[in-house]
């Protein structure tokens, strides 16, 4: 009776540990995941998360055209063929508009009446409406709205602004025909504190468009640092990031782009970051940041990041590591991006789903990686493997043992 007690515990025990990892095993199939959030990780130890802010590039435009001005603002760029578009809004400050401008009877609309309308074009010039009437209306719209497409979803997902209790906050509505929307949620920002989030800048990641990118423009609208500056107010631009555009991870509440040393950045609605991350070299992408808003000199700033750079599983030199959660290796390579020290180091193993190295696989028959690279392909197994006798055949977790390192994302690759 105990032989057959025991035989039947082992079988119940190894039935759960399948089951319980068949449940938890990620597929992330061949595209890139960033470490911008702890979706993939299960537990860490002497490792944390850390936000990387962009690096000043130059200035990219000025507000000089006549259709400029010291308030143009609101900017999207995006890559168009073999060529980037830029939308904005070009205006000047209406303080210092002559009433003669509008004509007689004329009357300029609040923005929280105003309502989200849908124009289509061929060209990217020449727009016409697609209907009169507006396609979302439960929302302020006095900001920069967004709309894109998901593929991983196939649907437009829209992400525009509102007031929930005087503050100003995020709803997300989502379509299939651009025509006919949901009506909008409330963003979700779990247990951060409720802040004046002016604009998202909300957008799919071309290296990984399952993750949604925010900047959002921080609006402090009761401080002011200098006395002969004009307006209240104090802005800069936070991080954040989403899968779903409702439910937002804003772990990181300190700021990513701040005003800086520049007396004319310490202004409201300024610090802007604009819709869009452009890949500008084969390391490097860039976002576009509004400074100097109200004044005459007012422009778009371009600041880079290394490809994949947002935010990086980070160890001192005293070192740490951390687990996957369960995955699903399909491919036959895996694909880092990472930075050391010179003395700094990353070493990885690959775990069963009980968490114990694979024959093979234990971090002492593994590559030993030092140095600074964007995509560093290091074979897993044999492309000529048999199907199911490889690490595809199993739930695994891979183990990071990492010291004075950044580790950005990943890849599996065949």
């Amino acid at each position: 009776m105990k032989r057959r007690g025991c035989c039947k515990l082992a079988v119940s025990i190894l039935l759960c540990a399948r089951v319980l990892a068949g449940q938890q095993a990620l597929k992330i199939g061949s595209g890139h995941q960033l470490f911008v959030d702890d979706y993939l990780i299960e537990s860490m130890k002497g490792v944390s998360l850390k936000l990387h802010p962009p690096q000043p590039a130059g200035r990219a435009i000025a507000f000089d055209q006549p259709w400029e001005g010291n308030v143009s603002a609101y900017a999207k760029v995006f890559q168009d063929g073999d060529r980037y578009r830029l939308y904005y809004r070009g205006a000047s400050d209406p303080a210092y508009v002559r009433p003669s401008a509008l004509q007689p009877g004329e009357v300029v609309a609040p923005a929280h009446e105003q309502v989200a309308c849908c124009a289509e074009s061929r060209d990217g010039i020449h727009w016409t409406k697609l209907r009169q009437e507006p396609i979302i209306t439960d929302g302020a719209f006095d900001s920069l709205n967004l709309v894109f497409w998901d593929a991983r979803r196939e649907l437009y997902v829209a992400i525009y602004r509102d007031f929930l209790q005087g503050v100003r906050m995020l709803k997300c509505a989502t379509s299939k025909d651009f025509l006919a929307w949901t009506r909008g949620q409330w963003a979700d920002y779990g247990n951060a504190p409720a802040e004046h989030l002016y604009t998202s800048a909300a957008t799919p990641y071309s290296r990984a468009p399952h993750i949604y990118l925010g900047f959002p423009k921080r609006f402090v609208p009761w401080r002011k640092a200098y006395d002969d500056v004009p307006g209240a107010g104090l802005s800069d631009a936070v991080f954040m990031t989403s899968r779903d555009g409702v439910r937002w991870d804003r772990r990181f509440l300190e700021a990513f782009v701040r005003p800086g040393r520049d007396r004319r950045d310490w202004v409201h609605r300024t610090r802007m970051v604009a819709a869009g991350v452009a890949p500008t070299a084969p390391d490097e992408i860039s976002l576009y940041v509004s400074r100097h808003y109200n004044f005459p000199s007012a422009h778009l700033e371009r600041m880079t990041l290394r490809t994949d750079g947002f935010v990086s599983v980070y160890a001192d030199y005293r070192g740490g590591e951390f687990v996957t959660r369960p995955l699903a290796i399909e491919g036959s390579s895996l694909v880092l991006n990472y930075a050391t020290s010179a003395a700094g180091s990353i070493r990885f193993e690959i775990l069963d789903p009980n968490g114990h190295p694979l024959p093979g696989y234990g971090r002492e028959q593994t590559k030993l990686l030092c140095g600074d690279h964007i995509a560093d392909v290091i074979p897993l197994q044999s492309a000529k493997r048999r199907p199911g006798q490889g690490l595809e055949a199993r739930p695994v977790r891979l183990r990071f043992l990492m010291q004075d390192a950044d580790l950005y994302s990943l890849a599996i690759r065949d």
